[in-house]
């Protein structure tokens, strides 16, 4: 799995072979990849569960601490934080925001990966206490901004990643400082007015 996670991140999902997975694990055997996983796609969804597992440890613990608490920063925190405090945890170079990235690129992979993010019982609880807290919020709006909202936090963090590894300037000096930076930029977006919108019959488009 980590040769694999590093391979994709660098090169990309199509570019890389089963074959140069098991070669770059030490594998001699070039059916590797299908005998422990079945499939790419399984090698990709084991090597995203275990990462989702340890984020998912990390938002129980702010669940925890927030409580019932009626502040939508609160509640996008439960959402944002984990993510670059997990990738704080990997060290330097790390791989997984890079892979991250390139899976939800992968229109099968990014419907694969949400489906099953979507019923972990920490991201559950986040999005059903962040939508009682934005209910005047049109469901479908909430949708359209959750959906920019993982794109901000998955690019962000790839990115910041990206130059850790290549020893490049980082516009953010910590994780702990893109943790804050997503964390007010997904609750303001989240809580931006809404433009009134002509109904489909009536749009030009």
């Amino acid at each position: 799995m980590a040769a694999a996670e590093r391979l994709f991140a660098e090169r990309g999902l199509l570019a890389v072979s089963n074959r140069q997975i098991g070669e770059a694990a030490g594998q001699g055997n070039v059916s590797a990849v299908a005998y422990h996983f079945g499939s790419k796609t399984g090698l990709v969804r084991a090597v995203m569960r275990r990462h989702s597992e340890a984020v998912d440890r990390i938002r129980l613990r702010m669940l925890d601490e927030i409580g019932g608490s009626d502040d939508v920063r609160d509640w996008v925190a439960c959402l944002v934080r984990p993510v670059p405090e997990h990738l704080a945890s990997l060290g330097v170079p790390s791989w997984h925001a890079r892979f991250a990235a390139q899976v939800m690129t992968d229109p099968v992979l990014r419907a694969i990966i949400t489906d099953e993010a979507l019923v972990r019982e920490p991201l559950c609880r986040i999005l059903q206490g962040l939508g009682h807290r934005l209910a005047s919020v049109p469901a479908e709006v909430r949708a359209e901004r959750g959906d920019m909202a993982r794109q901000l936090i998955i690019h962000t963090c790839a990115e910041r990643e990206r130059a850790l590894a290549e020893g490049t300037h980082t516009r953010l000096a910590s994780w702990e400082d893109t943790a804050v930076a997503l964390t007010d930029a997904v609750t303001g977006l989240l809580l931006a007015p809404v433009t009134p919108r002509p109904s489909h019959k009536d749009s030009p488009l």
